[in-house]
């Protein structure tokens, strides 16, 4: 076991502002006034499940495929360029805003809005450069995270208000567009080698 505090923090930051459970919250409360009351441990538990199960199937996923970490790391690098330019520009690429009151806590919260395409497309991103088990750690932070942020939605947004809210997605957005730049450079680097 190769526990590093440095690649854990990485990964959960890394993890944490793709997820922009933050930046989420708007949506987060919109979809509370519409279907009631979303169960945030369920969204949270299943948002964890599929994000662990990925990391570990995705790569044996893309080896059928024929498609190596690397590769998937480049095209995750341009998936997560595109979701920090929503951020910083505050502009939508792609959204799903269809909710249905049945299954809110799994779809659309857990997936696609949490565990979606560039949570997990990052997964297998970080799977390139860090040791599994401190990206099933920085998962299992995001997740606590993930659920704390869903049981006291209302009251996060009460305190920062819409201009804080604004601002914390933005300053995640540049620092999504840096990691995007640098998970492209390394791994473009082992595509040309």
């Amino acid at each position: 076991m190769q526990l590093d505090i440095k690649q854990i923090f990485t990964a959960f930051m890394v993890l944490f502002a793709v997820i922009d459970i933050i930046g989420n919250i708007p949506i987060i409360i919109d979809l509370r006034k519409k279907v009631g009351h979303i169960q945030s441990e369920k969204a949270s538990l299943i948002a964890g499940v599929i994000m662990i199960i990925f990391l570990f199937v995705g790569k044996s996923l893309l080896s059928l495929i024929g498609i190596d970490v690397n590769s998937f790391a480049v095209a995750g690098a341009f998936v997560i360029f595109f979701i920090a330019l929503e951020m910083v520009l505050g502009i939508t690429l792609y959204k799903d805003e269809e909710h249905n009151a049945l299954t809110a806590s799994v779809f659309p919260l857990a997936f696609p809005l949490i565990a979606g395409p560039g949570s997990l497309t990052t997964l297998l991103s970080l799977r390139a450069e860090f040791a599994i088990e401190n990206i099933i750690i920085a998962v299992i932070c995001n997740v606590i995270v993930i659920y704390v942020v869903l049981k006291t939605s209302a009251r996060i947004e009460k305190l920062l208000g819409a201009n804080g809210i604004k601002i914390i997605r933005k300053v995640f957005g540049v620092i999504l567009l840096a990691i995007a730049v640098k998970l492209f450079a390394q791994n473009i680097k082992e595509l040309l080698v």
